[in-house]
C-alpha cells in the first residue's frame, strides 16, 4: 500500500504553509519526509562530530539539529577550551559554526585558537608547537613594531605559519562575538542564526553560548530560576525551529564546587536545564574523584591524575548516559588532547561514598 499519496502530500504542503505550528497528520508527515528524502534535506540532519571520537560515539556521531548539549564544570577546569575546540572541529568538518562568549573578547578567543592550531603532538611525548604564553608574547612584540602585521607575526615561525594555513581552511566558517549582558538576548541571538543560515542555507548550523546564565531577558526575569527557564526554553525552541545544534556552558551552584564531584543537580539557575537538554556533560577533575582505595593501591599514579579531566555523560537522549570520558589537559596550548578515551578508573559517587 502506498502510504504517500497525493491527498497527503497536499495537506503536508499546506503545514508548511500554515508556519508549521497546527497538528500535523500522519500522511502529511510521511508525505513530508518523502520529500526531504528525494530532495536530499535529510543530508543536513546528519551530525555534527565534535571532534573528539570516545564523546562521538557515545552521543551517536555528533550533534543533530534541535539539538541542546550543555557542558557543566567549575571555574578554570576547561569548558572554554573544550567549547572552543569543539567549534574549530565543527567548522573545520563543513558546519557554519558562531561562538558567542559573554567572558572574552573576540581576540582572547583568537589567540587560543592561534595557539591550539599550532600545537603538534608527537607519540614520544616531545610536542611541537609554540606555548599560549609564546604566542602571546610575539603577538606583543610584533605589535610593537611598525610595520607588523599578520605576516611579520608568522615569518620565520613554521608552527605559526602551519597554523595560519589550518586557520584558513575553516576561516569563513566560524564567527566569533563579544556577547553582552545587557542586549545580546535571545531575540539578537535568534536574529544571528538567522543570517547565518540565509548566507549558507546548506551547511549544518552550530551554536556556542559561553555562558548560558549571562544571556540577559527582557524585561528582567523576577529570580536567577526564572531567568534561566526563559533562556533554557528558548534556546531548545530555536535549536528546533531554526535546525540547528545549541552548545552551552553553564555555571555551577556554591554547593557543587564544594562537593566531592560535581554532578548534574549542582547546576545552578532552574531544573528546566535537566529537562531541556538532550545531552550534559559535567567536566571534574580527574584526581579529586578518583577513589581512594585506587590512590592507596596506586600511590605513584597519584600526581599524573591532575593532568585529566573527566567527562560525565550524565544525561544522553542518544545514547547511553552515565558514560565517563576523560581528557588531558594541554592548557599550554589551549587545548585538549584530541585523542579522549574511556576512564578504567573507579571514581567515587557521593550517593555510595563520599569522603
Amino acid at each position: 500500500m502506498n502510504l504517500v499519496t497525493s491527498e497527503s502530500m497536499a495537506r503536508a504542503a499546506s503545514q508548511v504553509q500554515r508556519g508549521g505550528r497546527q497538528p500535523l497528520p500522519l500522511d502529511a508527515a510521511l508525505a513530508d519526509l518523502d520529500r526531504a528524502l528525494l530532495n536530499g534535506e535529510m543530508r543536513s540532519q546528519r551530525p555534527v562530530p565534535t571532534g573528539f571520537e570516545e564523546l562521538d560515539r557515545a552521543v551517536g556521531g555528533g550533534l543533530r539539529p534541535g539539538e541542546l548539549m550543555l557542558i557543566g564544570g567549575s571555574q578554570g577546569i576547561g569548558k572554554t577550551t573544550l567549547t572552543l575546540q569543539m567549534a574549530r572541529n565543527m567548522a573545520m568538518s563543513g558546519a557554519r559554526v558562531l561562538y558567542v562568549c559573554y567572558e572574552h573578547h573576540e581576540r582572547f578567543l583568537l589567540t587560543r585558537l592561534i595557539t591550539m592550531e599550532n600545537f603538534e603532538p608527537t607519540e614520544d611525548e616531545r610536542d611541537q608547537g609554540m606555548r599560549l604564553r609564546d604566542v602571546l608574547a610575539r603577538i606583543d612584540e610584533t605589535g610593537s613594531r611598525e610595520g607588523g602585521g599578520l605576516q611579520a607575526l608568522v615569518a620565520d615561525c613554521p608552527t605559526l605559519s602551519r597554523a595560519a594555513a589550518r586557520m584558513a581552511v575553516y576561516a569563513d566558517r566560524l564567527d566569533l562575538l563579544r556577547g553582552s549582558g545587557s542586549y545580546t538576548d535571545l531575540p539578537a541571538l535568534t536574529a544571528e542564526i538567522t543570517a547565518l543560515r540565509e548566507a549558507d542555507p546548506q551547511s549544518p548550523c552550530v551554536l556556542f553560548l559561553d555562558y548560558l546564565q549571562k544571556v540577559p531577558v527582557h524585561p528582567e526575569a523576577l529570580n536567577e530560576s526564572e531567568r534561566v527557564t526563559q533562556v533554557v526554553e528558548g534556546l531548545k525552541d530555536l535549536a528546533l525551529s531554526g535546525g540547528l545544534s545549541i552548545v552551552a556552558i553553564v555555571a555551577a551552584e556554591k554547593e557543587g564546587m564544594q562537593a566531592p564531584r560535581l554532578r548534574l543537580h549542582h547546576l545552578r539557575g532552574s531544573s528546566a536545564l535537566l529537562y531541556e537538554a538532550d545531552t550534559i556533560l559535567i567536566l571534574n577533575e580527574k584526581h579529586r574523584i578518583v577513589t581512594r582505595q585506587y590512590l592507596t593501591f596506586n600511590p605513584h599514579q597519584a600526581q599524573s591524575l591532575h593532568a585529566w579531566v573527566v567527562c560525565s555523560i550524565e544525561k544522553n537522549r542518544t545514547g547511553r548516559p552515565m558514560v565517563d570520558l576523560e581528557f588531558r589537559k594541554r592548557f599550554e596550548y589551549a587545548c585538549f588532547d584530541p585523542a579522549d578515551r574511556l576512564v578504567t578508573e573507579v571514581l567515587i559517587d557521593e550517593r555510595i561514598e563520599t569522603d
